[in-house]
């Protein structure tokens, strides 16, 4: 068999996931975002047949570079692929937001109003190992395995209900140090295009993107209560200026550097710890208390007990009136934004999908993958979630609220009925003085004097 041939099952498998491709961008109109976002034509081919295209690589087991190359067996050439990922006037950014923006609008509507959506912002490290020549290549440190690598950090924003993590926007930082750069900004381009946007957002501080990063998504009309970041965000200063747009609940880092207001005096965490009062006990909520931070915002910080130490952590609410239980719950769902890399790195190809050099090509390729993720979590929530159905799910809702007592009384007699018939002459007559006394006792239980009858009516 020859390197271009495929067996008969990955015809299928093709055809399916083409299928449900097809399917994702016709619904979410993949073709009108990529127009009002600047995607045109690359050499006479559709944006929406090149995107297609590549967009359902990592579902095959495929690389860019294996299909486009090796095999060669997409409808046009790698010239228009390549032109496609590094053009600087694509705003990748305003598509991937658009349609988590509308991916969002779907799931909220399956969520009922008494469940949090929140915020949620982290950072991960994006390793090229083995690249020398890449745009704004750095060494960044990983500060969670504590160590310098090859790469970029990629800064996120998410959407999550709980159930359902959506990425929203995205930026690919490199090191502001000069020395720890391998290399520069290697293309012209002019400074009105995205492109140029984005490296220069390369080489700032991640807590200057943040409140810019949150005001795009809130202006797209995506709803959230809180915004959810980890203890390398949790400063004073970031949580004040993000405050000013949506309640903040992070984790706070243990450190004689930073100071909270306290009883009228600026203490760091841990005198802060020492002056309040514990549960007694093995409780895994130690205590809590109220705070003001550098600009006197108040706060609650909330301490928990750390299950793999005897040492404790301490969460940071900026509403002071929501329980310590609740702000526990609602930090757990900073969880999700953890799969979300572990998932896009191990099974989208984040990191090893594509071997160009160019930053345009990066910024692309990493909002294709995040499209992709947004592809399949809108399938794992169609697939778990039975109001997916639309019409057919409230009509099956509407026959499960026919089935009222009296319609259940209905089906016990008529069962009853049946029953008695075959015992013998004398079943009719039984039957009929059963239904008789039945009835005359729900007669009398429904009565408005009766207890049941007011109770039922509390009830309503």
């Amino acid at each position: 068999m020859k390197s271009n041939e495929i067996s008969y099952d990955e015809q299928v498998q093709e055809q399916l996931l083409s299928g449900s491709i097809q399917n994702f961008f016709r619904e979410y109109q993949v073709g009108t975002l990529l127009h009002r976002c600047g995607i045109r034509k690359c050499r006479g081919i559709s944006p929406v047949i090149v995107l297609r295209c590549i967009f359902g690589l990592s579902f095959l087991g495929d690389n860019i570079f294996r299909h486009m190359v090796i095999k060669a067996r997409q409808p046009f050439g790698k010239d228009v692929l390549y032109d496609f990922l590094r053009s600087e006037k694509f705003n990748w950014r305003r598509l991937l937001l658009l349609l988590a923006a509308r991916a969002v609008s779907f799931i909220d509507g399956l969520t009922g109003r008494n469940r949090q959506k929140v915020l949620i912002i982290d950072d991960s490290v994006i390793e090229r190992p083995r690249s020398k020549k890449v745009e704004l290549l750095s060494r960044v440190y990983d500060h969670a395995n504590g160590r310098f690598v090859r790469g970029f950090r990629m800064l996120t924003v998410g959407w999550s209900d709980g159930v359902s993590f959506l990425p929203l926007d995205f930026a690919m930082l490199s090191s502001q140090k000069e020395k720890n750069c391998f290399q520069g900004i290697t293309k012209e381009i002019s400074k009105k295009s995205c492109g140029y946007i984005r490296r220069r957002e390369s080489l700032a501080k991640s807590t200057d993107l943040l409140e810019p990063m949150v005001r795009r998504v809130l202006s797209q009309g995506i709803r959230a209560r809180y915004i959810l970041m980890d203890s390398w965000f949790g400063m004073p200063s970031i949580i004040s200026r993000l405050h000013k747009h949506l309640p903040v609940i992070c984790m706070v880092k243990n450190t004689p550097k930073i100071h909270y207001g306290f009883a009228g005096i600026r203490l760091p965490l841990k005198a802060i710890y020492g002056l309040v009062s514990k549960k007694p006990g093995k409780a895994k909520l130690l205590a809590s208390t109220l705070v003001t931070l550098n600009d006197g915002l108040p706060a609650k910080l909330v301490f928990v007990r750390n299950r793999n130490s005897n040492d404790w952590l301490a969460l940071l609410s900026t509403d002071t009136e929501l329980p310590d239980e609740k702000v526990v719950e609602l930090y757990g769902k900073r969880w999700d934004i953890e799969v979300f890399f572990k998932a896009t790195k191990q099974h989208l190809n984040l990191e090893n999908g594509i071997q160009a050099r160019d930053f345009d090509s990066i910024i692309a390729h990493t909002t294709i993958v995040m499209m992709r993720y947004v592809f399949l979590a809108l399938l794992k929530r169609r697939q778990d979630d039975p109001r997916t159905l639309g019409l057919l799910f409230y009509r099956c809702c509407q026959e499960l609220e026919d089935l009222t007592f009296i319609e259940a009384l209905r089906r016990v007699q008529t069962l009853l009925t049946d029953t008695l018939k075959h015992v013998g002459w004398w079943g009719k007559e039984l039957c009929s003085l059963v239904t008789d006394i039945v009835v005359k006792s729900i007669i009398h239980l429904l009565h408005p004097a009766t207890p049941l009858w007011q109770t039922i009516q509390e009830v309503r």
